[in-house]
């Protein structure tokens, strides 16, 4: 087996082999395709994240308040909905039927609507996580804040969610780590990401196997730094010896 690395040296019009492998005065290579592709993904996939990350907060927090029950509903409806739909039929619906209904989205982006597709599935996922990591506390925690004269929303910010994070960040990890995986599916849109480029790149080359090593290689680079990162913010903020106590102490 020959392979040929050198394919993302040449340009994407002639096929002539740039020096430097970067494309100058407009010529695009492969590496540069390959870097655009990159950063299509990494931009949907954070931008997915942050949108998970503060929807699902909500919901999940919503979830667990006392002697709420339709907002408990609300949340409970949310993350059966988006949790129990494929991803690629949510990007569909949000690429061609919602713009149907609402004629305005017509002039959003597809960037924007697979961004939002992609945030609302994964914040199903972290709204049942912060929910679980909330009931895991000790009730005496909510109780505390309750005898301080804390409002619902005080104890919550102040006492609740502070500690209900440290308990979720490995699954929050894997979350964060699965964004940059399902990202993949914005090619169904024509979003021209790692997936899309890798596609494109083996029909026009015939070079599939170092197209795919390559956009492998840099899904697990991704991958790997986001879970490097996690880690990091899960050994600045642990609490020693309090994941096994309150595993107990819910009950």
């Amino acid at each position: 087996m020959n392979w040929d690395w050198q394919v993302f040296c040449e340009d994407t019009i002639e096929r002539q082999v740039v020096q430097g492998c970067f494309g100058k005065n407009g010529d695009i290579t492969y590496l540069d395709w390959l870097m655009s592709a990159w950063g299509w993904t990494v931009s949907v996939s954070l931008c997915a994240l942050v949108i998970a990350l503060v929807v699902g907060s909500i919901i999940g927090t919503l979830r667990t308040l006392p002697d709420r029950p339709w907002t408990v509903r609300l949340g409970n409806a949310w993350v059966e909905l988006f949790r129990n739909v494929p991803l690629l039929v949510q990007i569909f619906l949000w690429y061609h039927v919602v713009p149907a209904i609402f004629p305005a989205l017509k002039q959003v982006p597809g960037f924007l609507l697979v961004v939002l597709a992609l945030g609302f599935f994964t914040s199903a996922r972290i709204a049942e996580q912060l929910r679980a990591g909330i009931q895991a506390l000790p009730r005496g925690q909510r109780y505390a804040g309750m005898a301080l004269g804390f409002t619902t929303f005080q104890y919550y910010r102040y006492v609740l969610l502070p500690m209900a994070y440290r308990i979720i960040i490995p699954p929050l990890t894997s979350e964060a780590m699965n964004i940059f995986k399902n990202s993949s599916v914005a090619f169904a849109v024509s979003v021209a990401e790692l997936t899309l480029f890798a596609m494109q790149a083996q029909e026009e080359t015939s070079r599939g196997i170092e197209v795919y090593l390559a956009v492998t290689g840099l899904y697990m680079i991704s991958a790997f730094v986001i879970n490097r990162i996690m880690a990091f913010i899960e050994k600045k903020s642990r609490i020693p010896g309090f994941i096994a106590a309150g595993g107990s102490g819910g009950h």
